[in-house]
């Protein structure tokens, strides 16, 4: 019975400290390291009073209630994809989330004849795409492009397409690509097509917030570029950046775009209306990487070695059982971080994933590496 194979399942996830749970509502007072809000958005209740207050209600849609394709009304995606344009200088195209836009671009451009080389630490979502794809997928040690460079120039030439994906912030880890070398790389090998997920830098990275591609200067470098609006933009949903052509393209293969209801109208206006209060917050975005660097520093003299280069920092555990005791202890203290474990990251680099935002406080950080090297004494005696 399908019971019994679930129940032995959740025995399992439970002996090798695993299991997965839907967390509580948290508690007034707590600072929540923990959400991908970096830039304090969703808890700004000035900005979304002054959205209703200049939005006509009257014209307000809370549901699309048909797919993009066989929307009517389609004046509000077409506002947000026209000012994502503006920004990037190429065509936009929505999508549901990162996950649709994932698993709904790759195996539309790829396919049993396509070489996918991904970096080792892509998110899951775009592993998911690969598979969808029946694409031939290679991954590359992570942020190692000599290795990528070597594999591009095996299969060049020799296969119908090969396809190059790499995350600019790492969602797990919190370092970067090397955007300028993959640009490089692109320069040497046109052919080649070029997919870069930004859904943690959005928002958050470069002058206007555009990502780690305006903070690189390579903006206009790679074929296809992903976004999303559930992180620094507190809204949901997703974009593409690519050619004129490549959007009529994936208007009509990219499945989870064609089969699935369109975002909520209401959700399209809050993220152009978040987006345009974005672009003037770099004096935010050069705060959070200043506290970025702060917390690092502060790991680093006490002997944890921290690869971050971004609002993302792993504190490696290595244990899922320990990483979930030093989580709930640090919760008892007024902190929300939770344990990452198996298999979200690889096993034996189980950890706690701090998500910090425009917000937090440098005396914050103080209190927070404080706590976390009383717990470690204690359990160490």
């Amino acid at each position: 019975m399908i019971e019994d194979f679930c129940r032995k399942t959740i025995d399992s996830l439970k002996e090798s400290g695993n299991i997965r749970t839907i967390p509580q509502e948290p508690g007034n007072g707590l600072i929540d390291l923990s959400t991908n809000d970096y830039m304090g958005v969703a808890s700004n209740r000035q900005l979304l009073e002054r959205f209703f207050n200049s939005t006509d209600l009257d014209d307000l849609k809370m549901s699309s209630a048909a797919s993009r394709l066989l929307s009517a009304k389609q004046s509000d995606y077409i506002a947000l994809e026209k000012m994502l344009e503006d920004l990037y200088h190429r065509p936009a195209l929505l999508f549901n989330s990162g996950y649709h836009a994932n698993t709904g671009i790759i195996p539309a451009i790829a396919d049993r004849h396509t070489v996918v080389l991904a970096d080792r630490l892509v998110h899951a979502s775009i592993i998911d795409g690969i598979k969808l794809s029946q694409a031939k997928l290679i991954r590359f040690r992570h942020n190692d492009f000599e290795q990528l460079e070597r594999t591009i120039s095996d299969y060049y030439g020799q296969t119908s397409r090969i396809l190059v994906i790499t995350e600019s912030v790492f969602s797990m880890d919190g370092d970067i690509a090397d955007l300028h070398r993959l640009a490089e790389i692109k320069r040497q090998y046109p052919d080649i097509i070029t997919y870069i997920d930004e859904a943690h830098a959005f928002g958050v990275r470069g002058k206007h917030g555009l990502g780690v591609i305006e903070e690189t200067g390579t903006i206009d470098k790679f074929d296809i570029v992903i976004g999303t609006f559930g992180k620094a933009v507190a809204s949901i949903g997703a974009f593409a950046i690519a050619s004129a052509v490549m959007k009529d393209f994936l208007i009509n293969k990219a499945r989870s775009l064609i089969f699935s209801t369109a975002l909520p109208p209401i959700s399209c206006r809050w993220s152009k209306f978040v987006i345009e209060f974005l672009l003037g917050m770099d004096k935010e975005r050069e705060y959070l990487l200043n506290v970025s660097e702060y917390i690092n520093c502060k790991f680093e003299k006490y002997n944890h070695n921290i690869r971050s280069h971004s609002q993302i920092v792993p504190l490696i555990i290595g244990d899922s059982s320990k990483a979930v005791m030093l989580s709930s202890s640090l919760r008892q203290s007024g902190f929300i971080a939770l344990p990452i474990r198996h298999p979200t990251v690889p096993a034996g680099t189980e950890r706690i994933r701090f998500s910090l935002n425009a917000n937090i406080r440098k005396c914050d950080i103080d209190k927070l590496i404080e706590l976390i090297n009383i717990y470690e004494t204690s359990i160490s005696q």
